[in-house]
């Protein structure tokens, strides 16, 4: 189709912006449960290892669909797929206002992991559809920080709603964020080439350095490559850092440091401002390397390692005796980890072609979520047992696995296929 003579210049940068909103929305929906989770286990009852439970059936639902989203993207295109996801998530997460005991609430939580898995191998093939290779890393940046956003968002918006309407009417609220967005995406989104207010130069510009076209890669030709292999091991170890900060910190600043739901709202949004700005410095920084002349690989790496350094600040929130240093240590923490893995999933575009990328972010999620599932369901039993000190010990030492996992394996950063 051939461009608009009147197109919008830097389009790409508004499907970003689209992007991140949707991911935002996503965030602002998962966290809803976390962020109750003192109102909430204390009316059911609930012990550590039972929250885990309602985490967990969230989890096995996103980890399984993490990979046949990737499948789904690549089979029928960003925005069918991202219909399909968003209708899902949306709707499961207005169900949850019906919930009337744990079993209801726990396949509330797997319809919602069903959908908002696609988020993310949706979002990986979309900026690699509308981005040249050396403005990728922002382009993910851009859409990832909707999950510190969001997290930054997410608690005091929900305490004020449960505050002043209950924790049904809040699930309806934020569920109904979702098919807004859906008017958006059905009315703005296109293919690049299908795009009527795309520029000729924005076009010439998206296919900079772009490899041909090949078809889709089934996943045992994709699993053959050890590429592959370690995003999916390195997102094993690394993303249940992330996990156990988005699912426990509410509960640890109750439980551990005596703070009520109120100061909860009030300071346990600041670690995710910090994970903003790890997110907008990992897309900058790689993209800046790569400027000034450094190889991919060499940038991606350096920033990789960046990253990894700051997660393991997470030794010393282990030890911390105040609820100022603990917020401070666990700030660095995600800002590591939100600069690990805004280049770790730049990193299918690198490795494959356009047409594998949503497959092997899918199973990059999936190796996330597995590891995640693990941890969480580990930390409900350590918790209710013992304390919070050994899963922060094991979550400051896990970034040192999965990097080396990630380097090892991978190799060189290069086109593979």
């Amino acid at each position: 189709m051939e461009s608009s003579a009147r197109g919008v210049a830097g389009l790409r940068w508004w499907i970003a912006g689209l992007i991140f909103l949707a991911t935002l929305i996503n965030f602002i929906n998962r966290l809803t449960v976390s962020v109750l989770a003192p109102v909430i286990t204390r009316d059911l009852h609930l012990s550590n290892l039972e929250f885990a439970g309602i985490t967990n059936a969230f989890l096995v639902a996103y980890t399984a669909s993490q990979a046949l989203s990737g499948k789904l993207y690549d089979r029928i295109g960003n925005r069918r797929g991202f219909t399909f996801s968003i209708v899902v998530w949306s709707i499961a997460s207005m169900l949850h206002a019906f919930a009337t005991g744990l079993f209801s609430l726990n396949c509330f939580r797997f319809l919602l992991g069903i959908g908002e898995a696609g988020n993310w191998p949706g979002a990986a093939k979309v900026i690699a559809e509308w981005f040249p290779p050396r403005q990728r890393a922002l382009g993910m940046a851009i859409f990832n920080s909707g999950t510190s956003i969001g997290s930054v968002v997410a608690t005091p918006l929900i305490i004020a709603l449960q505050v002043n309407f209950g924790w049904q009417a809040t699930f309806l609220a934020v569920g109904a964020l979702g098919f807004l967005w859906l008017a958006l995406w059905l009315r703005f989104y296109h293919p690049p080439s299908e795009h009527p207010r795309i520029t000729r130069e924005e076009l010439a510009l998206i296919a900079e350095d772009r490899p041909a076209a090949v078809a889709p890669l089934p996943w045992k030709v994709l699993l053959r490559y050890r590429q592959t292999w370690a995003i999916l091991l390195s997102r094993f170890f690394c993303d249940p850092v992330w996990w156990l900060y988005i699912t426990w910190l509410p509960l640890y600043l109750y439980k551990v440091h005596g703070f009520s739901l109120k100061q909860i709202g009030y300071f346990a949004w600041v670690p995710f401002v910090a994970a903003d700005a790890g997110s907008l410095f990992g897309g900058w920084a790689s993209g800046h390397l790569m400027a000034r002349g450094w190889s991919v690989n060499r940038a991606r790496k350096t920033v990789i390692v960046i990253g990894m350094l700051c997660m393991c600040v997470g030794l010393l929130a282990a030890v911390a005796h105040t609820a100022a240093v603990a917020l401070a240590c666990i700030a660095v923490v995600l800002f590591g980890f939100q600069t690990w893995i805004n280049n770790v999933q730049t990193m299918p575009s690198d490795y494959f072609p356009e047409s594998a990328v949503g497959a092997v972010a899918g199973l990059g999620g999936m190796g996330a979520g597995v590891g995640a599932i693990l941890f969480t369901q580990a930390t409900g039993f350590v918790v209710d047992h013992f304390s919070y000190t050994p899963m922060l010990v094991v979550a400051g030492l896990l970034p040192l696995a999965g990097t080396a996992v990630l380097f090892g394996l991978g190799g060189q950063i290069k086109r593979v296929v």
